[in-house]
């Protein structure tokens, strides 16, 4: 029972869709209604800085900040009360299911980069910053949000083979899992990248 309310928690606090929330507060902008429709920080910013830039920005890293947290937050509390480790991975592959199809959203939402960066760097904090550095690379030389958490993430799970060869679970299959559903959430940014359409962020 205690894992089967840490399972609920955890999925239903990372599908509180913060960015939806602040857009409407901050700028009374629906985010969902405008740019990729996805309740991410890349979309905030994208979609609110065509009314006010600088607002933009501040929306979008406070958008950032909530989605990583509310991933790792339960993890810190399910840690604190003793819950084994594959239960807290348990709840991180549903933290990232909850962002990405949320219930309150009729089961759309992100496309899962921040909290799948919060709730994996909870384990491999090395491995985030190995993808961190691709990220920011990526995102600073090409500008194109979508292929630098794509190539950060690829990094992130190739590393976790490096640095962690044995997890404590004896399985990397909830980092393969939760790296499917952000690759799966980016099948048409990936369409896009193909075609050279994809727009950058600047």
């Amino acid at each position: 029972m205690d894992n089967l309310i840490a399972y609920v928690f955890a999925y239903l606090i990372a599908a509180v869709p913060f960015g939806l929330i602040y857009g409407k507060i901050f700028a009374n902008i629906d985010i969902t209604k405008d740019g990729s429709k996805s309740i991410g920080a890349t979309n905030v910013l994208r979609v609110l800085k065509k009314t006010d830039p600088k607002k933009a920005k501040k929306i979008a890293i406070l958008t950032a900040i909530s989605d990583i947290l509310k991933g790792i937050l339960p993890l810190f509390i399910a840690k604190f009360l003793g819950l084994s480790e594959a239960t807290l991975w348990a709840m991180a592959v549903l933290a990232v299911l909850g962002h990405c199809f949320s219930p309150f959203l009729k089961f759309e939402g992100g496309k899962g980069v921040a909290t799948g960066a919060g709730v994996l760097g909870f384990f491999l904090p090395y491995e985030l910053l190995v993808a961190f550095a691709v990220w920011f690379f990526v995102g600073k030389v090409l500008k194109i949000s979508s292929l630098a958490s794509l190539l950060a993430l690829i990094f992130l799970v190739l590393s976790s083979f490096v640095f962690h060869p044995n997890l404590d679970i004896n399985s990397h299959a909830p980092i393969l899992i939760i790296a499917y559903i952000v690759i799966y959430k980016h099948a048409p940014n990936i369409r896009r990248l193909i075609k050279g359409e994809e727009a950058k962020v600047i």
